[in-house]
């Protein structure tokens, strides 16, 4: 790793998580030179320390652990005697995050990149400080992400009340486990504890599981957790979370007026969302505007309202997502070099890694109705794909939205096996224009789970052959 004795860069990038580690190895690529401020003292960010990577890993090994012990039998392997080991489990997943960081700081050296571990502070346009070194730069980029969302009157310990970031490492399985929240957070945090053995309740304010998502699909998927054991209380809230010797009471009332209950867990975890991380950065004595909720408002190439100062990922909003701040990451380094750097954020494809997995990207059929879209919609379901069946996994669809008038695809939204990889080629599509007629007349490989995804796009003109 390079040392930090130098103090003037070209490229400073504050915050060592997906989007500022890849902007800072695309600019030295470019030619740039690029430090690194991060001080967390591992870099990967919430992502690869206590986010999208650990929970991936557990999500990967509780479901090794039920399919042991629920599924093996139907494919003709039996199996006696399974066992949770959960030190074990536990210890698999901090490996995989301690290999990926120290892979990071390996790309550092190889892009020769300054890290510099600490905490930054901005004291100008072109100025910030990591304790008692000032560093310069011509040019500031903003990636310090986000954390979690706190909930008003509900204090997280990290042991009985907890964020993701404890749920990520609880050393037993709860017998009980409240979920505040439906979001993605929620839900693949939950499905890894019951998996486990624990019996999960998700509460959540809204009356839909996974919000942002299309209706056909949080439909489908409530209906597929419920099957599972997870029990839902749609349009409730909490109005309060009582810790006691062992475990804590969650208060849940309707949110349009109702009886209240209160829940017994031993586990509640709070996953109403996240917030970005803009406190203590110094932002104001660089004159960087920040919106009333922490977010810092930037243009179309992310530049801040301070010509020198750019801004990525989650501190800017939209769509909160590891690869979206990669996307812009790389665009702004470009965007400096002189390049075109360009995000398209129509076509962010969004993933929630239960099982099965759900994706989506594009429009929903509840927002082209509100913009007045008149589209089309083809559906096929994983019970009719070949590749499904044999493997035995055939919950979910493929829906593929667009234009009635032009055919250009406009969205998909997928629910079932391997569907995070599966929306890669619709968001491929859409990135080039294409239409449901072109992934239709594209040859897929038989048996395979993509070849529900052609015949969703046959479907746009009903003319799917397999239903």
């Amino acid at each position: 790793m390079a040392t930090n004795t130098e103090t003037a860069f070209d490229v400073v990038v504050v915050g060592g998580g997906p989007g500022g580690y890849v902007c800072a190895i695309r600019a030295a690529q470019l030619g740039m030179k690029v430090a690194c401020v991060e001080k967390r003292g591992a870099l990967g960010g919430t992502c690869l320390n206590v986010g999208c990577i650990p929970s991936k890993v557990l999500l990967q090994s509780s479901h090794h652990y039920h399919a042991a012990k629920e599924e093996f039998a139907a494919h003709g392997v039996k199996v006696s005697g399974v066992e949770l080991d959960l030190a074990a489990m536990m210890g698999r997943k901090d490996k995989v995050v301690a290999e990926f960081t120290k892979g990071i700081e390996f790309l550092f050296k190889k892009n020769k990149v300054t890290y510099v571990k600490g905490a930054a502070v901005l004291t100008g346009p072109n100025a910030l400080k990591v304790g008692d070194v000032e560093y310069t730069a011509k040019h500031i980029v903003v990636a310090t992400g986000s954390v979690s969302a706190p909930l008003p009157g509900v204090e997280v310990d990290e042991k009985t009340v907890v964020s993701s970031t404890g749920a990520l490492a609880l050393d037993k399985v709860p017998g009980e486990m409240v979920v505040i929240g439906a979001g993605v957070i929620g839900l693949e945090l939950g499905s890894v504890w019951a998996r486990l053995g624990a019996k999960v309740t998700v509460v959540e304010f809204l009356d839909k599981v996974l919000p942002p998502f299309d209706d056909e699909v949080s439909k489908t998927a409530q209906r597929i957790f419920e099957k599972q054991g997870i029990a839902f209380k749609l349009a409730h809230k909490v109005t309060g979370v009582k810790p006691g010797k062992s475990g804590a009471t969650v208060s849940v009332e309707p949110v349009k007026g109702g009886d209240a209950v209160e829940i017994k867990a031993d586990v509640v975890l709070v996953a109403i969302g996240r917030r970005p991380y803009t406190e203590g950065l110094g932002l104001e004595a660089a004159g960087v505007v920040v919106d009333p909720k922490g977010f810092v408002p930037v243009d179309a190439h992310n530049r801040t309202n301070v010509p020198s100062v750019y801004a990525i990922g989650d501190v800017v909003g939209g769509l909160m997502l590891a690869h979206k701040a990669e996307e812009e990451g790389v665009a702004v380094a470009e965007t400096l070099a002189g390049q075109a750097g360009h995000v398209n954020h129509a076509v962010i494809p969004s993933v929630v890694y239960t099982n099965p997995e759900i994706a989506s990207v594009g429009k929903t059929e509840q927002q082209l109705k509100a913009e007045g879209v008149a589209y089309n919609a083809g559906k096929f379901p994983f019970l009719a794909n070949s590749r499904a069946k044999a493997s035995g996994e055939t919950l979910g669809f493929v829906k593929i939205l667009a234009d009635k008038r032009t055919d250009k695809v406009l969205g998909a939204h997928l629910v079932g096996p391997g569907a995070g990889e599966l929306v890669a080629e619709v968001a491929l599509a859409m990135e080039f224009g294409a239409s449901a007629e072109d992934i239709a007349r594209t040859c897929h490989a038989h048996p395979a789970l993509a070849e529900a995804v052609k015949e969703a796009a046959m479907d746009v003109s009903k003319r799917a052959i397999h239903i």
